[in-house]
């Protein structure tokens, strides 16, 4: 698989030179300085990849692998009338980043928040911190905190009761932290959505429920999946993140029967997948090892990282990348597999781009600011161990070929 991993830009602590010590050949980034809607522009992208390709001449090369994310404007998401007019810049913006010679393009149709936490500094028994998701956390902020109008129906009895009598206990500082922990906006920000302004965002979803919401997303591809096919870009979804509803949103990039309504909404290979085994995984009901040998060849970009269900199977944090609830040995085979397919049929695109993806804060970032998820050393670790986890399957199956080809060919000269 090609070795990348995410860059924020010129703002993100983490180096570009740090992303080459890692063996990153890619880089996965966006120009997240663009208003949600607007066309890229050939010179936007194009500066962009000069400044991810300015020491390529002195040092490993870098290059700008995979778009994340190409986000899609609410209105679309809403089915607005607007809509038409946001899909058109978007299929612009495909067009100029296959013009700059950008393949493959990740986005989201997840409604309002991009991902959701409790914890973004949970300890683990290592001492280094991961990211977490609790419910009842996450009830204490949507009872007590936004008090959004019907939200008692989607709680346990006993979950709804434990978070106000935790939420009584609270002190000023740790409502405020939490508030800001389920806010923040997308991966990489800092940014957090003002709870005054939130409520009216989630009161645009009110008449919109999953059946709608489906819709809009295969109404979404039906008009861009086809230029990315032209184009010769891979346009793959990344799913839900958790993936089960939040806040009253409904969510519908969750499941396997969910990737294969959307799959078959418009048949053209560009309509592929982010296959994200830490937000799928979180999920007993997806077999991953299953989800990629049925869906493999729609598959155009891979997120690697493992979550840990808890006690409560709703909670779940950030595991190492080689533990947690993804067998990522089975995981990597089936997409090791997947690769030797490709290869085998003669495809033009083999090689799927892979990032490590929400390594722990540890080490020496403990001490530095880094964006949630995205530290270096963690990322780095989990590359590492991913990378010889890949090597030792691509050496086994390799290895099994050739000992089955002995063993034919010496069938073959006993027969005679």
């Amino acid at each position: 698989m090609l070795q990348t991993m995410r860059w924020f830009g010129p703002q993100d602590p983490v180096s570009l030179a740090a992303l080459r010590q890692a063996g990153c050949a890619g880089v996965v980034t966006a120009l997240h300085q663009m208003p949600v809607g607007a066309v890229w522009s050939v010179a936007a992208i194009q500066e962009r990849q000069q400044l991810i390709e300015a020491d390529n001449d002195k040092q490993t090369p870098l290059h700008w692998a995979v778009v994340e994310s190409l986000p899609v404007h609410e209105d679309i998401k809403k089915g607005r009338p607007t809509r038409d007019q946001y899909i058109a810049a978007y299929q612009e913006s495909l067009r100029n980043l296959a013009a700059c010679g950008i393949r493959t393009v990740c986005y989201n149709f997840m409604p309002v928040l991009d991902w959701s936490r409790t914890n973004l500094s949970y300890p683990m028994p290592d001492g280094s911190r991961a990211l977490r998701f609790v419910w009842q956390d996450f009830a204490l902020f949507d009872l007590c905190i936004l008090r959004r109008p019907g939200a008692e129906a989607d709680y346990e009895p006993a979950v709804a009761e434990a978070a106000r009598q935790q939420f009584a206990a609270m002190t000023t500082e740790e409502v405020q932290l939490l508030t800001n922990v389920v806010l923040l906006g997308l991966p990489g920000s800092e940014e957090a959505f003002e709870l005054h302004q939130f409520q009216s965002l989630l009161n645009e979803y009110a008449a919109i429920d999953a059946a709608a919401l489906r819709e809009n997303l295969h109404y979404f591809v039906r008009a861009v999946a086809p230029v990315a096919e032209e184009l010769g870009i891979g346009l793959c979804i990344h799913p839900d993140d958790p993936p089960y509803p939040l806040l009253g949103l409904p969510r519908v990039v969750s499941t396997e029967a969910d990737l294969t309504a959307l799959l078959a909404a418009c048949e053209v290979p560009a309509n592929g997948i982010t296959f994200c085994t830490g937000s799928l995984g979180i999920r007993t009901d997806n077999d991953l090892p299953g989800m990629i040998q049925r869906l493999g060849h729609r598959i155009h970009f891979v997120h690697l990282r493992s979550t840990k269900r808890e006690e409560n199977p709703r909670n779940f944090h950030e595991a190492d990348h080689l533990t947690g609830d993804v067998d990522m040995y089975a995981v990597v085979r089936a997409l090791v597999e997947e690769e030797l397919r490709r290869e085998a049929a003669g495809e033009e695109k083999t090689t799927l781009p892979m990032r490590p993806d929400h390594g722990h804060q540890m080490l020496d970032d403990l001490e530095k600011r880094t964006y949630p998820g995205y530290s270096a050393i963690g990322r780095l670790r989990g590359l590492a161990e991913l990378r010889g986890l890949e090597l030792g399957i691509r050496r086994s199956l390799s290895d099994q070929a050739a000992a089955e080809k002995s063993t034919l060919a010496m069938l073959s000269v006993d027969a005679r």
